[in-house]
């Protein structure tokens, strides 16, 4: 059989889930299909490219092994309590293992409505669709958790948003698509067996060491808190900005979930946020390790029953690991600036440095990507290379002051400078996903249906940290006129 799904989701209680058929497509058509991910999963590439797999990822046909379902959620959106939520254009088709054992969901986004929908006709501009595949792509060339694209079908309709769009659906793949809101929605609705229930089925997942162990619950927690917080380390680390960091938009599997109003940082400030509806700027840049921790918070208020049967035992728990992930966050992220400017020792002299120059940066508004990979090139004495770097600074003897402290660090560190530089050049990348990149592969799709642009970012993103010298128009910041200031989740 070129694909066996399982139905471990489908087959938990009812109000997990909804049993939903996906809706068929009029015309669909491939837009990208991502062979080497298929072939990495186990799966029949060959069959699904053919007929058949184009009928299954646009929704056409549901396979035999498969029993659809939106998933049920709840969620803190901007930190206002919404209790009911759920996938309202999302359906997972079920879970295939991978040939090293390992279970990931296939999800159709775009595929019709669900008993979530809210009213929403269930689709997909193409828009957004192209947006989400060439992001995760980017972000997974990037060393970054994230759930993945499989395919982008166009389905030969229109959608209606603010005006008629061609339409599409694409086939997410994730390590799961649980998150926090999935907890909320059951410890709020007072479904305290079905909170175990969902921890259970979270470790049996993703910690399944964890199993029959007595304090099981708590060390899933403690687990959650560290992939979450060293996600946001990455995160930031690439100038990355999610966009939209409710409760229902992160998953307990650390991986990168929902690209919907995200951005890349050009120049950097740390209250940077991208997202049209983030008038306040709550899930800026530099807000996003308390965001989220205060996400965290709110998935132990679901779990504190499981925690310990005395509730001030396990109040008391909850509070002290809490109050550890500031510091927990400042490891991850202290340890990636310092391997950005090619510091190894973890100090406090180290950290200062790595941190004295993101403050710098944003009194200059320097960008942060061709300023960190510029940093890749220098010597141990300044040279004609510190220009590249320099003209990030309105103030160039801003960042002459910083890199004279920064080059008695290398010296006192010593080791082989070429070899650093070299390290520097796997953190640093050349190429990230600009956001008027992201807004140029989406306008191409949805104005004419061209997918070119499409196709060759996806080759050049799958190299960020290479210098690719004849794509070198990709790494330039973006002209005034083509500043993204603001973007939005594409529903």
């Amino acid at each position: 059989m070129p694909i066996r799904f399982q139905n471990r989701y489908a087959e938990l209680p009812d109000v997990f889930r909804a049993r939903v058929d996906p809706t068929p497509v009029a015309d669909p058509e491939w837009v990208a299909f991502n062979r080497s991910l298929a072939e990495e999963l186990g799966l029949d590439a060959n069959w699904l490219a053919g007929p058949d797999g184009l009928a299954m990822l646009s929704g056409n046909a549901r396979h035999r092994s498969s029993l659809p379902v939106a998933q049920a959620y709840a969620g803190h959106q901007f930190a206002n309590w919404v209790p009911r939520l759920g996938d309202g254009r999302a359906l997972l088709l079920g879970e295939v293992e991978t040939p090293r054992g390992r279970l990931v969901d296939l999800q159709l986004k775009g595929s019709g409505p669900t008993p979530f929908s809210r009213g929403g006709d269930g689709r997909s501009s193409i828009g957004p669709a192209v947006r989400e595949y060439l992001a995760t792509e980017t972000m997974a060339a990037l060393g970054i958790p994230t759930t993945r694209a499989l395919s982008v079908i166009s389905t030969g309709e229109m959608v209606m948003r603010e005006r008629p769009e061609p339409g599409g659906v694409m086939c997410r793949v994730a390590s799961s698509h649980v998150r926090i809101g999935s907890f909320e929605y059951l410890a709020r609705n007072g479904l305290g067996e079905q909170v175990q229930t969902l921890a259970d089925f979270i470790i049996d997942r993703h910690d399944p060491d964890l199993a029959g162990q007595a304090d099981r619950y708590q060390r899933l927690f403690d687990r959650v808190v560290s992939r979450t917080m060293t996600l946001v380390a990455q995160w930031m680390s690439v100038g990355f900005v999610h966009g939209v960091m409710n409760t229902d938009n992160m998953a307990l599997s650390g991986e990168t979930l929902d690209y919907g109003p995200f951005g890349f940082l050009d120049r950097f400030h740390p209250d940077t946020a991208f997202s049209y509806i983030d008038r306040r700027g709550r899930y800026a840049w530099g807000r996003q390790p308390t965001i989220a921790h205060w996400n965290l918070a709110r998935l132990a208020e679901c779990l504190l029953p499981l925690f310990d049967a005395d509730p001030n035992r396990a109040l008391e728990f909850a509070n002290e690991r809490l109050q550890r992930i500031p510091r927990e966050f400042d490891k991850a992220f202290h340890a990636r600036l310092r391997a950005k400017i090619g510091l190894r020792e973890a100090s406090s002299g180290n950290d200062a440095l790595a941190l004295d120059l993101l403050d710098r940066m944003a009194g200059q508004e320097a960008d942060m990507t061709l300023l960190f990979r510029a940093l890749t090139d220098l010597d141990l004495e300044p040279g004609e290379a510190d220009l590249k770097a320099r003209q990030w600074f309105r103030d160039p003897e801003s960042f002459d002051l910083w890199a004279r402290d920064w080059r008695q660090a290398l010296r006192a560190e010593g080791g082989d400078h070429a070899a650093r530089r070299q390290a520097m050049k796997q953190v640093n990348p050349a190429f990230i996903l600009r956001n008027h990149l992201a807004q140029r592969v989406a306008d191409a799709a949805v104005e004419d249906l061209d997918f070119a642009p499409l196709h060759e970012m996806l080759k050049v993103f799958a190299r960020p940290y290479e210098d690719q010298p004849e794509h070198a128009h990709y790494q330039r910041p973006p002209k005034a006129e083509e500043v993204v200031a603001n973007t939005f989740c594409g529903t």
